[in-house]
């Protein structure tokens, strides 16, 4: 495992990780995928003291997608390892118990586009550019974006944009509801640690069981009654809603600590 090849730094409660091959744009190669996923799954341990991630890129871009300098012929075998780590990154971005903010500059291509769309926010630079090249380079979408695209700008507009394997902007992608703020060029880690500041704030099990639930937990009216009364009266019973309680009727802000 490349060590700084995803750079972790810390901001008080939020940890950033940054995508560090700018040479490559940030490609995701095989020592990334291992680096990523590792950090991520420390990142996510309950001893951490982590409450909140940033996930961005250096050298002026978020993520070129896929490494085409490591796609030489391989063994299926081969391919579906490779391809197992990616969905391992993103099962951990979309239901691991910290809310991930992807700081995006320059390019979000293919499995880059993907990381993104996995994370709980995405801030963009308004230059930023997304795209969704795959059938380009004759493959199937994957990196689990024929989920997340359409959980952030709904089924018929991911469609739209897999099939068409073309390239948006930062306005298109915020009114599509793929960016949720942008801000200048060079702005976007910065911005980005300002929104997960304010979700660190909030009790770290009760995000951490709302973003199971929305990852899998409410498919069918029935399914999302089921999973409201299998986690709310453990949520209930804890003590950080309690404080929360306490707090309101003291008119004061709570302090959380996550039990």
């Amino acid at each position: 495992m490349q060590q700084d090849i995803v750079r972790l730094e810390r901001q008080g409660a939020v940890a950033v990780l940054t995508l560090d091959h700018p040479e490559r744009r940030n490609a995701l190669s095989q020592a990334m995928r291992e680096t990523l996923l590792v950090r991520l799954r420390a990142l996510g341990d309950p001893q951490e003291c982590c409450r909140a991630i940033v996930l961005t890129g250096s050298g002026g871009h978020f993520c070129a997608g896929g490494d085409l300098s490591e796609m030489e012929p391989r063994s299926a075998l081969e391919i579906r390892h490779r391809m197992s780590l990616l969905g391992d990154i993103v099962r951990v971005l979309v239901s691991g118990p910290r809310p991930v903010v992807a700081a995006v500059e320059g390019h979000a291509a293919g499995a880059g586009l993907a990381l993104a769309s996995a994370t709980d926010f995405v801030v963009a630079a308004e230059d930023a550019r997304f795209s969704t090249a795959f059938v380009k380079v004759a493959v199937v979408p994957d990196t689990g974006i024929l989920w997340s695209l359409a959980q952030k700008v709904g089924a018929g507009r991911a469609r739209e944009l897999l099939l068409q394997a073309g390239q948006i902007d930062a306005r298109c992608a915020f009114e599509l509801g793929l960016v949720g703020k942008m801000v200048a060029p060079g702005a976007a880690k910065a911005a980005a640690v300002e929104v997960a500041q304010a979700l660190a704030r909030f009790p770290p099990a009760a995000v951490a069981l709302l973003k199971a639930a929305l990852a899998g937990g409410c498919d069918t009216l029935e399914q999302t009654f089921e999973t409201e009364i299998n986690l709310q009266p453990v949520l209930r019973a804890s003590s950080d809603h309690l404080e929360a309680v306490k707090a309101f009727l003291e008119k004061r802000k709570p302090a959380f600590t996550g039990r």
